[in-house]
């Protein structure tokens, strides 16, 4: 089949790149840097500027991961601009491309995150059963969602992947925090008591591939591993797993000092579920932190 990928040159789009080509599907990456889509995602993936580059070629399937990174740096009102446009914008633009076009896909896979149900305190969540949060990143992935169904009214099916962490050894958030508990500086942020869903990469990209060839598949799915932790869990495990100290606290009011609202982001968590990916028949590799997190550090 014929894929298109926005944010394929990303943490997850890369490592899905390679191995869809060699099942033997045809790739194209949206990128603002086209020219070196070849070079991180493989000789045979195609790059473009701009959706409309794609041209008159038939396609099948398109996986929206695009959106600048979301804890890099405080939320000011230019950063939460930034993020609005990487996603929800970038997602109106496909839409309308897609509404211009005779052939359409037959399925969207779009991105989101566990970000959607806000802080929710120690409540449970699963797909169905849970509200979406109130504060800014609840809002900007509800708008993202809410963008991505309007293709099912051009007949397309739409699936939802509300992404937790994801554990990986060349990026994402643990790539921030290994530098300080490297130097066993690490530790807690603020109580220590917010969850933390998470997911290995292998499962990460094994869940996309699984959604991609379940003819069914629409609606929200929770991706993140089965046993969320606690943050203090969380670190206590990645000190154990690099044979280092924990126990430099970060206090609540210097996160919100220092970083503003996205102190928001760090203190507060969700206690998710991947309820209708377990019920659909994926098996998660990695359920365990501890060994998912012994296999990401071994790869780096």
């Amino acid at each position: 089949m014929h894929i298109l990928l926005t944010g394929g040159t990303g943490l997850i789009g890369r490592r899905l790149c390679r191995p869809w080509s060699a099942a033997g599907h045809r790739l194209t990456v949206l990128s603002r840097h086209p020219e070196r889509v070849g070079s991180l995602c493989g000789e045979a993936v195609r790059g473009i500027a701009s959706f409309e580059a794609y041209g008159d070629e038939p396609l099948d399937v398109v996986v929206n991961l695009a959106g600048e990174p979301i804890a890099d740096r405080p939320w000011t009102p230019r950063r939460k601009a930034l993020l609005w446009d990487s996603r929800v914008r970038l997602t109106e633009r496909l839409v309308e491309w897609l509404e211009g076009r005779t052939q359409r896909p037959e399925l969207l896979i779009s991105g989101s995150a566990v970000g959607w149900y806000g802080d929710a305190g120690e409540r449970p969540l699963d797909e169905f059963s849970s509200a979406a949060g109130e504060d800014f990143a609840s809002e900007l992935c509800l708008a993202w969602e809410q963008i991505a169904v309007e293709a099912e009214a051009l007949g397309i099916r739409v699936v939802r992947l509300r992404t937790g962490l994801v554990l990986a050894p060349e990026g994402g958030f643990l790539k921030r925090m290994l530098p300080a508990f490297r130097l066993g500086l690490g530790g807690q942020l603020g109580s220590g008591r917010q969850w933390m869903s998470w997911v290995h990469i292998e499962d990460m990209l094994g869940l996309i591939d699984f959604l991609l060839h379940q003819s069914q598949a629409s609606g929200p799915y929770n991706a993140c591993a089965p046993q969320p932790v606690r943050n203090r869990d969380f670190t206590r495990a990645l000190g154990q797993a690099l044979h280092r100290p924990t126990f430099m606290a970060v206090p609540g009011f210097v996160l919100r000092l220092a970083l503003g609202e996205l102190s928001l982001l760090l203190l507060g968590g969700q206690r998710v579920a991947p309820k209708r990916l377990l019920e659909a028949g994926f098996v998660f590799r990695y359920n365990d932190l501890p060994a998912a997190l012994a296999d990401v550090l071994g790869q780096r």
